[in-house]
């Protein structure tokens, strides 16, 4: 999955003239604050650098794995077309970009961001998205977020990680009160972000939320540690990103997990699949979650005809839909 053209434009001229070194520097100190979680009271984007090196190794991946989240989403909730969306912990404006995407009646845009320096650099790239009008707010994640209105679409991409744990289900509470049609909140699918979005799951669903994506019910998550629900998507790098990361592979793999609440019941049931497929001669073996709250392995056959050539084309996440 490839960032939309005009966002990927829009990326090269902010990247275009900055010293290798330096961006190296600043990817390989942003990479060290993502991977060991800190929290120190200081932003990870916290300077201009740190905001670029953020557009040139990170951005394909996060959008990537948002944009996958909501395309479930949509699979789900197939009436769902937001007008408005709220994006809290914005960013450069990733969760904006792929609702974009997603949803080609996308109207307005509120970002919340608290770093100045990935604000200016978000708010140059939304320039790009006309005729979608998108609008910064300089705002505190953890502070209440007063003042806003309510959305269609409400987002939280990759924040959570960076907050004392104390404050999520008071944000969680918040986000859910300004959302008038579907919650989306992504982490990253490590074990601990799976944590973090099963408390989210358990919080929402205390408040009377339908579980839209990727669960396909309401009961407990069925796994059990040291498994843990995650989707992974491939991204292409580009030569920038390579020299950035000192990567030789001309590709990544995002892992991430993710919980979609709506106002109104997904349409259906499904099975979701949490694994790649295990494919053989005559016979596909998928690790699914299924309707009832359990999870199974299912051995589907060519004796099994039209069911087979459809479980061939399952992939990772990809949800089983039945009557």
């Amino acid at each position: 999955m490839e960032l939309p053209a005009p966002l990927r434009q829009a990326v090269d001229q902010v990247l275009e003239g900055i010293p290798l070194p330096k961006l190296k520097q600043a990817a390989d100190t942003l990479s060290r604050r993502y991977r060991a979680e800190t929290r120190d009271g200081r932003l990870h984007l916290s300077d201009d650098l740190a905001a670029k090196a953020y557009l040139a190794t990170r951005l394909p991946a996060t959008f990537a794995a948002v944009r996958a989240s909501m395309e479930m989403v949509a699979e789900s909730l197939p009436d769902f077309s937001p007008r408005t969306l709220l994006d809290v912990g914005a960013g450069p404006g990733t969760a904006f970009w792929a609702a974009r995407d997603c949803w080609d009646g996308l109207e307005e845009a509120v970002l919340v961001e608290t770093s100045p320096s990935i604000r200016a650099v978000g708010a140059g790239l939304a320039g790009h998205a006309t005729p979608t009008i998108a609008r910064y707010v300089a705002a505190d994640v953890s502070g209440g977020l007063r003042d806003l209105q309510p959305a269609d679409l409400v987002t939280l991409a990759y924040v959570l990680d960076e907050l004392d744990p104390a404050r999520i289900d008071a944000l969680v509470d918040r986000l859910w009160s300004l959302t008038t049609g579907t919650l989306v909140i992504v982490e990253p699918g490590t074990p601990a972000g799976w944590q973090r979005i099963l408390r989210v799951r358990s919080r929402l669903i205390e408040a009377g939320a339908h579980l839209a994506a990727p669960c396909p019910h309401q009961a407990a998550c069925p796994l059990v540690t040291p498994d843990w629900c995650h989707f992974s998507r491939r991204v292409a790098r580009s030569r920038l990103h390579r020299l950035a990361k000192g990567g030789e592979v001309p590709w990544e793999d995002e892992k991430y997990i993710f919980v979609a609440a709506s106002r109104v019941p997904a349409d259906g049931q499904q099975a979701r699949v949490l694994a790649p497929p295990q494919a053989s001669s005559g016979m596909v073996r998928l690790k699914l979650c299924e309707a009832d709250g359990a999870v199974a392995e299912r051995l589907i056959t060519r004796r099994e005809g039209a069911a087979f050539k459809s479980a061939r084309k399952l992939d990772w996440g990809d949800g089983m839909w039945v009557e």
